[in-house]
């Protein structure tokens, strides 16, 4: 099928297949048993990948004799036809089995799972062992996913825009109007293929138009957007204002106590789920940057979140309610805390929320900046469910113009320990409910797709999205091998293609780092566009995102006898954080106030470190660009040429970066650097 744009991951051109015969003397005939749904996104899946390989696979309803074939259906379908040799406990819902064995006197390749999801995600997980190069006898997978919810948020706008986008146009919206096309279908495949099963597809600054989502006639056309993703495994949610009842509902208030509102939304969700059986419910943003929220009318958030949830229960839907509420301040209160926020306004509230809403939680307490402490939410919140927020959007990290892979940093917040239950209470294990006893737990990444003809803008942004699938279906996963296979996938099964992209992704997080705002300092970039350097674009404004830089030092002292904000994390914490000899030295200038001339671990005294981290910087940038056009010869010259300009663009923010905070702090300092490279006086 001809397309306007290119397929990640799943473009099927690009493949190694191990042995063509092999494939088709198994492949040519596949049997389903039992009733499935989502045959057509089966059979679709198997019909494309199969006609690169000028195959033509035919379907049968009933065990037909031949030496070999494929074999599909439901567990329970299967379980007795065939003596699988697994242990059932093992298996879960969504999860998938691949294994070879005998049935009468065929040899049969069975994909199977309880539920009829699990056949999609067994079959992309199939088709891509096959694509890097696997034998079909040698492929034996029992796969579960650990996280159950695994959410893709768009901040999509009704009109097209998409805020903190920088992949282009929104592929769902335009105009104010629905859109239903391949495009769309191609990107169900794409979330489906990386074991997402949730979609919120509008953006969570609910306004204007976008408010009139849940009613006639939006509501009968995301209808058919529902019945697009249900086929691939994948529930659909909307964001909602919560002030709907006064917007469009012609009430006075929005009170979540009031009868009135009540009877408002349950009549809304009642036409909702007449069209879309199994709508998935709604994400809010209340009380947060102007949006309205239950403490306009003197309640609080479980007050809100509780209304949502139990209208939504007896339709098996939820709630994600975003923790993401603090208010404005004045630049020259040195005690209110911004960082503590999250945690005074939920942490009062543990327990008290339904079991069907599902607290939405940024990684950090501040704003997905380049390097945040682990919110002090997960694992204080022992009895209230909860949803890991990341930015898959590049929104503080380069805007899918650099190169910024995320995969690093996630990895290292999931493996972050909270201590709440003793050693070995990490952020995954509270994810997977095993520190708290809890089920309703997952992941929400902020999607970076747009109708660009790669879908991320940067070719090489798609491993982000590739990789906050990975990790939410199995946080243990090792970061090397998912980025080793976006790489095959996507790129090419080349020794020097995988070696070289390698290099360039694992470490990218790590240069923009030095070359932006190292040591937890975060914040220094134009206000509005949060991007490039702007040293004190935020220092004298509402938003409470203060470094205090002055001649002497720079940081905000958030210990226990500063603004207290260390006091919200469990006591090994509180001592770690409290103490600059024990504080990693990656947040010492997020809960530290630091001399310019305090000497690091190394030796380095603060300011040289400054001026030595951004120099650095721009020399790995550069390094990135030498690593890609020693590939020249291995990749589409399209996309060679896509990332190569990414990269020269890399390149001269990195110097901007570089001479405009290294300035910054000269002039403020009047330290000069001790190897004398050039800095504008």
């Amino acid at each position: 099928m001809e397309r306007d744009y290119e397929m990640c991951w799943l473009n099927y051109k690009k493949d190694v297949i191990h042995d063509i015969k092999e494939i088709k003397e198994w492949m040519e005939d596949i049997v389903i048993i039992g009733k499935i749904y989502n045959f057509n996104s089966i059979k679709d899946e198997f019909e494309e990948f199969l006609s690169i390989l000028g195959i033509k696979p035919k379907f049968h309803n009933n065990i037909i004799k031949k030496s070999k074939y494929i074999l599909l259906g439901k567990y329970d379908d299967l379980k007795n036809l065939i003596n699988m040799s697994i242990d059932e406990n093992n298996l879960k819902d969504e999860g998938f089995i691949i294994l070879v064995d005998k049935l009468l006197s065929s040899e049969i390749l069975i994909i199977t799972g309880k539920t009829l999801n699990s056949l999609i995600y067994g079959i992309y997980a199939f088709i891509n062992k096959l694509r890097m190069g696997y034998k079909i006898r040698d492929i034996k997978m029992v796969e579960s996913p650990k996280i159950k919810f695994r959410i893709i948020n768009h901040w999509d706008n009704l009109d097209g825009s998409i805020e903190r986008g920088y992949a282009g146009y929104s592929i769902f919206f335009k105009d104010n109007k629905i859109l239903f096309n391949q495009r769309i279908k191609d990107y169900a495949r794409l979330l489906s293929s990386i074991g997402i099963n949730g979609i919120v597809l509008n953006n969570v600054n609910v306004r204007g138009e976008a408010i009139k989502l849940i009613t006639s006639p939006y509501i009968e056309e995301l209808a058919r957007l529902a019945d697009l993703f249900r086929n691939y495994g994948i529930r659909i949610f909307l964001s909602i204002n919560f002030a709907s009842p006064i917007y469009i509902g012609n009430l006075e208030t929005a009170d979540p106590l009031s009868t009135d509102v009540i009877n408002w939304w349950k009549r809304i969700i009642k036409e909702i789920y007449n069209n879309i059986p199994d709508f998935g419910g709604f994400l809010v943003k209340a009380d947060s940057e102007g949006i309205p929220g239950p403490y306009m009318y003197g309640r609080n958030h479980a007050d809100g979140a509780n209304m949502f949830a139990r209208l939504l229960a007896p339709f098996n839907g939820y709630v994600f309610w975003r923790s993401f509420v603090y208010n404005l301040q004045d630049w020259r209160d040195t005690k209110t805390d911004r960082a503590k926020s999250a945690y005074e306004n939920f942490k009062p509230l543990d327990g008290l929320f339904d079991d069907n809403v599902i607290i939405q939680i940024k990684y950090g307490p501040m704003d997905f900046q380049v390097r945040e402490p682990i919110s002090p939410l997960f694992g204080a919140l022992e009895k209230t469910n909860q949803l890991l927020e990341l930015q898959i959007t590049q929104e503080y990290t380069g805007q899918q113009i650099h190169l910024c892979y995320l995969g690093t940093l996630w990895k290292e917040i999931l493996d972050f320990d909270t201590y709440a239950k003793g050693e070995g209470s990490t952020v995954k294990r509270i994810l997977e409910g095993k520190i708290f006893g809890r089920e309703n737990y997952g992941f929400a990444g902020i999607s970076n797709i747009g109708d660009s003809i790669n879908w991320t803008g940067h070719d090489l942004a798609q491993a982000n999205l590739w990789t906050f699938g990975k990790l939410a279906w199995n946080p243990d996963g090792d970061i090397k091998e998912i980025v080793k296979d976006w790489i095959i996938l996507s790129l090419g099964n080349d020794n020097k293609i995988i070696e070289n992209l390698l290099w360039m992704l694992l470490n990218s997080h790590s240069i923009y780092e030095k070359y932006t705002t190292p040591l937890g300092l975060g914040w220094m970039v134009n206000p509005v566009s949060h991007y490039g350097p702007n040293p004190e674009g935020y220092e004298y404004s509402k938003w409470g995102t203060y470094h205090r830089a002055n001649f002497e030092a720079i940081g905000v002292d958030r210990t226990s006898k500063g603004t207290g904000y260390t006091l919200q994390y469990h006591q090994k914490w509180t001592e770690i954080f409290d103490d600059i000899e024990k504080c990693p030295e990656n947040l010492l200038l997020f809960f530290h106030r630091i001399p310019y001339k305090y000497k690091l671990k190394s030796g380095k005294t603060l300011i040289q470190y400054i001026y030595d981290s951004h120099f650095e910087g721009v020399e790995e940038a550069e390094k990135l660009k030498e690593k890609w056009l020693e590939l020249k010869d291995k990749i589409d010259d399209k996309i060679f040429q896509r990332v190569l300009e990414r990269l020269n663009l890399q390149i001269e923010h990195a110097k901007e970066w570089r001479d405009v905070i290294n300035t910054y702090f000269y002039r403020k300092t009047g330290i000069p650097d001790e190897k004398g490279r050039k800095i504008y006086p």
